[in-house]
């Protein structure tokens, strides 16, 4: 880090400008956010055409004796891991519009930086997800950077955990998004 460049706060912080990054962020690292219960339970139409549209033909997903062997039972790919918290486009009674990741749309809002690049993902698996599993999620704001300017702008980078469980409140999986919301330069 070159001298007068500040680095993020919160997990693996580090050196920080404390006052160039709002209080209400700060007191924000950490905190469980945005909760939500998946709308429907996993299930093995949606497992198969997600297989079939990519031609993933491995057994362990097509063939219940093979799962039992391996896994005991059958299990979705780990990769899906999200699809089962993309927002449908309608549902009934739903007055809003449901964002994915609304810690990072909170972020940019706050901060007043109307454009956003995710510039890395991790996913961590834990507890394989089954048929009939019904998930709930968690986001967590991990950290926030003081003023950066890269080529994109003047900005921040961010980094936002999702947390996955199962109805037995196991942890199946966590995505770790990195962000940077930036103003262009003029």
């Amino acid at each position: 880090m070159s001298a007068g460049e500040a680095g993020p706060i919160g997990a693996g912080g580090g050196e920080a400008d404390v006052d160039d990054i709002p209080a209400h962020l700060t007191a924000r690292i950490d905190e469980v956010q945005y909760v939500e219960a998946g709308e429907f339970a996993i299930e093995r139409g949606y497992i198969y055409t997600s297989l079939a549209s990519v031609e993933n033909g491995n057994p362990l997903f097509w063939d219940d004796a093979v799962a039992d062997e391996i896994t005991g039972g059958p299990v979705a790919p780990p990769s899906m891991i999200s699809t089962w918290f993309r927002p449908h486009a309608w549902v009934p009674g739903r007055d809003e519009p449901k964002m994915p990741l609304q810690v990072h749309f909170d972020l940019k809002r706050e901060l007043d930086l109307p454009e956003a690049v995710m510039t890395d993902n991790t996913v961590t698996y834990y507890e394989p997800v089954r048929p009939g599993d019904v998930l709930t999620t968690c986001q967590r704001l991990r950290s926030v950077s003081g003023e950066k300017t890269t080529r994109l702008g003047a900005g921040r980078f961010w980094v936002i955990d999702v947390e996955y469980r199962n109805q037995r409140d196991e942890l199946v999986g966590v995505e770790s998004w990195t962000g940077f919301g930036y103003r262009r330069e003029s």
